[in-house]
């Protein structure tokens, strides 16, 4: 049997034939492997709104054909040393977790994190069953950076590693896990030979590589906010620079946070991963820290950003005081002769004088001139 057979049968009415097709094979490899289950239980099909994206078992490496119910997919790799079971979630709701839970026998506080999405990413141990929290980021194309844009889209992934099984459970449309199943089914099976932990490093690896890419796209919005900032005559509104401080705030959380479980697992001394897979870790790690690195200098670029940008209405107030005070200063002139000619005194010099009025204004505007040829020449106006 050729390794393109044994592709796992997509959930549609058109593909039911070829499903029934495979009983055959899998009733008989239940028979060959000693299992009392019924084998048309195997290759139940779960309904069209279920959280379960895929289930598929995997032996020495390798999908065995045919689908899945959890519970059949479980009861299968228990048959087997060398099987252990990739169960995929999406937005499961609390009585399908449940449902799983019970199952594969995970502990309640980490159901209860799976369904509400609302964890930092960390590592915990329930008994035999690690979990790892990996907060999720996807880049939301803009045409235009606003006070409203939402640059960075956050969500969550969760990986119950066990003995024999791996659950993902995945909240929001980032990190899809397709690619990622795909990839080890055909280009990296021999990864998939060291067991669960495997397909947990190539969950991380997805999530730490899609870091990566959105922070060289926030780079590129960093730089256009920058370049409008000093561009003169112009001047991105502080608006703008508060939502782009918010949204790499949200990035940073997601982030900064995921390196004290991957030290746990990349450590010398650990015992949570095999050995072969911790140096898979390392790399993601290594991808992490310039991460991380990349996130705290933006940070501390948009700080500059905005200090400068705060500068730069402090200045602009300066100039415009200046420049009221300036022609206040001019209109004084005019306001103080107008005000000692309109006194009403009768012995006034110049009252009776043919040439009094254009004399006197013509010395209000010599002042003038002067005070703003001043004004200019100190840069006031």
């Amino acid at each position: 049997m050729s390794e393109g057979s044994v592709r796992r049968v997509r959930q549609t009415g058109n593909n039911r034939s070829l499903s029934r097709a495979w009983a055959a094979p899998v009733r008989a490899m239940n028979r060959f492997l000693g299992s009392t289950d019924s084998p048309d239980r195997g290759a139940e099909q779960c309904p069209d709104d279920s959280a379960v994206v895929d289930c598929g078992v995997y032996v020495d490496g390798k999908r065995e054909p045919g689908e899945f119910t959890p519970s059949a997919a479980l009861r299968l790799a228990r048959a087997r040393d060398d099987a252990f079971v990739w169960l995929g979630l999406h937005q499961p709701s609390d009585s399908e977790m449940s449902a799983i839970a019970r199952t594969y026998g995970l502990h309640e506080l980490a159901v209860e994190d799976a369904v509400q999405a609302e964890q930092r990413p960390k590592l915990e141990q329930f008994g035999d069953v690690h979990v790892l929290v990996l907060r999720t980021a996807r880049y939301v194309p803009h045409s235009e950076l606003t006070e409203n844009s939402q640059i960075v889209e956050t969500g969550q992934m969760m990986v119950f590693v066990g003995a024999q099984f791996v659950i993902t459970v995945r909240h929001g449309d980032a990190s899809e896990l397709v690619s990622v199943r795909a990839g080890l089914e055909t280009e990296r099976a021999g990864l998939m030979q060291h067991g669960p932990w495997a397909v947990a490093y190539a969950v991380t690896d997805r999530v730490v590589d899609l870091y990566l890419e959105v922070a060289d796209q926030v780079e590129a919005d960093l730089d256009i906010l920058e370049e409008r900032v000093f561009a003169r005559g112009s001047g991105s509104p502080i608006q703008q620079i508060y939502q782009m401080k918010r949204e790499l705030v949200e990035f940073r959380r997601a982030v900064v946070p995921l390196q004290r479980p991957l030290a746990t697992i990349t450590a010398p001394q650990s015992r949570v991963v095999p050995k072969e897979i911790r140096r898979y870790f390392r790399d993601v790690h290594d991808h992490l820290t310039r991460t991380v690195e990349q996130v705290t200098s933006y940070d501390d670029l948009l700080n500059s950003i905005l200090q400068a940008r705060l500068a730069q209405v402090t200045v602009d107030q300066n100039n415009d005081m200046r420049k009221i005070a300036a022609w206040a200063g001019i209109a004084t002139v005019w306001t103080a002769v107008a005000g000692v000619y309109g006194m009403n005194f009768e012995h006034m010099p110049e009252t009776q004088w043919l040439y009094g009025y254009p004399v006197v204004v013509s010395i209000m505007l010599l002042i003038s001139v002067l005070l703003y040829r001043a004004f200019r020449r100190n840069g006031w106006l």
